[in-house]
């Protein structure tokens, strides 16, 4: 699909469908976000628990619009260098050697110091790459965890959509990126970046949208073990665990579950394969104590040995 055709996206079934046509399957919430950030030129900050979507929307958005993923992720420290752009300082080097020894000794400190700032020198990281590539979408992922400089900084860019480069000029998008910002939340994300963006919480998929992902990411999963996985994860999700299971555990289970030749969650290849689904010790003995699988023979529940 070409992005001006997108763009024109007359409604937010629309989008869904083509999400959906993607293997993303978004609710009607997720759908109608997409098209306003899209129909607006607005970025879209997405919050929710890890393991909710947010970054797939992005990957979805992309693969939709047939445009490059450009990915920013985020950490603590990151400085406008990491995310914008830097030069090649040992290719500048070796150039000016060339230059020298090509001159004879009579090198043009002028000529030589403009040739070192030209295009081919400069390292374009995630934001600068976004402004000149666009159309594309730019994935500003986990945003909470940088620093407020920096979230100054993006501001800047995202309100311009263009960038001054001191020794080479000002780089403008032709167009808007799509931008999706992601946050799980770790700490408040700014208002004034917040006024900027369009706004969407990401809650975890209720039963039946997770078992529709399951299958639609996994096809060759059996209903019956769909329907398992998904209930028991959504049980654990009650649970005050330390790390919650998101889809993405969801699928890694039912995947390990496939590759072992299981068609159904029992007792015995449940213990054996919490590990697919659960990252912490803390969290593996509290769903084990509860024995919260079921077996869905009779509503009886299986508990973990």
């Amino acid at each position: 699909m070409a992005v001006d055709d997108a763009l024109q996206m007359k409604s937010p079934a629309e989008v869904a469908k083509a999400l959906d046509e993607t293997g993303y399957l978004p609710d009607e919430g997720i759908a109608t976000a997409a098209f306003l950030a899209m129909r607006m030129r607005r970025p879209l900050l997405c919050e929710g628990e890890p393991g909710t979507g947010k970054t797939a929307l992005a990957q979805a958005l992309a693969t939709a619009l047939g445009v490059n993923l450009i990915r920013l992720q985020c950490h603590e420290g990151i400085d406008a260098a990491q995310a914008l752009y830097d030069w090649d300082f040992p290719r500048q080097l070796l150039h000016l050697r060339t230059l020298e020894a090509a001159s004879g000794g009579e090198l043009d400190a002028d000529a030589a110091e403009s040739s070192l700032y030209t295009p081919r020198f400069l390292l374009a990281r995630p934001l600068l790459r976004a402004l000149q590539e666009a159309p594309c979408v730019l994935l500003v992922d986990e945003i909470d965890r940088a620093d407020d400089e920096f979230e100054a900084f993006l501001l800047e860019v995202l309100s311009e959509y263009a960038v001054t480069i001191p020794e080479f000029g000002v780089v403008t998008a032709p167009e808007p990126p799509i931008v999706v910002l992601t946050s799980n939340r770790t700490r408040e994300v700014h208002d004034a970046l917040k006024r900027r963006c369009l706004y969407h919480w990401l809650e975890h998929p209720d039963l039946d949208r997770e078992v529709a992902i399951l299958r639609r990411r996994l096809p060759g999963l059996e209903s019956r073990l769909a329907e398992q996985v998904a209930a028991a994860v959504q049980r654990m999700r009650q649970m005050e665990l330390l790390k919650p299971p998101g889809v993405a555990e969801a699928l890694d289970w039912a995947q390990a579950l496939q590759a072992l030749d299981r068609d159904e969650l029992d007792t015995e290849v449940a213990a054996t394969t919490l590990g697919a689904v659960l990252k912490y010790r803390e969290d593996t003995e509290r769903v084990r104590a509860a024995g919260i699988v079921g077996d869905f023979q009779g509503n009886q529940r299986v508990d973990f040995p």
